[in-house]
């Protein structure tokens, strides 16, 4: 038996041990686009209904990636009860593919425009606990989730959009019909529908060309193109 030499042996185990490690695991950055389907129910399918995000998949919520003080990451996000700070295992788990994977996929924006980051999570620094845009209004002082990160990248862009707004549709695409969870959503509100108006949603902002998916945590669902 030919007797292998140590430091050839310690070379072949090298190679070895490189080619079988593990990929390297994949890390968030600051100013990351965090693209969910959230599962919200009827709301939420409304949403995903009329607006299709990249890959045909369904989005009903967008957050924005930065750290804190302590380097913990955080997602910026509009919710129900405001613009806030959220830790990022909450962010995840919200809502499950299949395999249990956070339905979440990772946009980042394309070198060009990195820049901005830092002045558009000053921005919405600068909204924090502004309320909510119940009612969806772009020229408000409230905030939904799309119009949020629109916003503060507008603001950090020299008031230059890098989203583009679109009117916005509450109908459902096979009848042509408002979806009656809009009807009775804005009757509470006591406000019209403001159907054709300006705005943004998160399946759009996917698929705008300043971004890269970059990663993708699990499986959002599908609409079959």
């Amino acid at each position: 038996m030919k007797i292998i030499n140590p430091p050839i042996l310690h070379l072949f185990l090298h190679f070895i041990f490189l080619n079988c490690s593990p990929a390297t695991e994949f890390q968030l950055k600051e100013g990351d686009i965090l693209f969910q389907d959230s599962d919200c129910g009827p709301f939420c399918d409304a949403i995903e209904a009329v607006t299709q995000g990249i890959d045909h998949y369904n989005f009903s919520h967008v957050g924005l990636v930065m750290k804190d003080s302590n380097n913990q990451l955080k997602v910026m996000e509009a919710i129900s009860k405001g613009v806030v700070l959220t830790p990022l295992d909450s962010f995840l788990q919200r809502s499950f593919d299949a395999e249990n994977r956070p339905k979440v996929i990772v946009g980042r924006l394309n070198k060009k425009y990195t820049p901005l980051i830092p002045e558009a999570i000053a921005f919405i620094h600068s909204k924090m606990n502004a309320q909510y845009d119940a009612v969806f209004d772009i020229n408000n002082d409230k905030y939904y989730c799309s119009e949020l990160i629109h916003l503060a990248f507008q603001s950090a862009n020299n008031n230059t959009p890098i989203f583009t707004e679109q009117p916005m549709t509450y109908k459902s695409p096979n009848t042509n019909q408002t979806f009656p969870i809009w009807e009775a959503y804005f009757k509470a509100l006591n406000t019209e529908i403001p159907e054709g108006k300006p705005g943004l949603n998160p399946g759009g902002m996917s698929r705008s060309k300043y971004i890269t998916i970059v990663h993708r945590y699990g499986e959002p669902s599908k609409q079959h193109p």
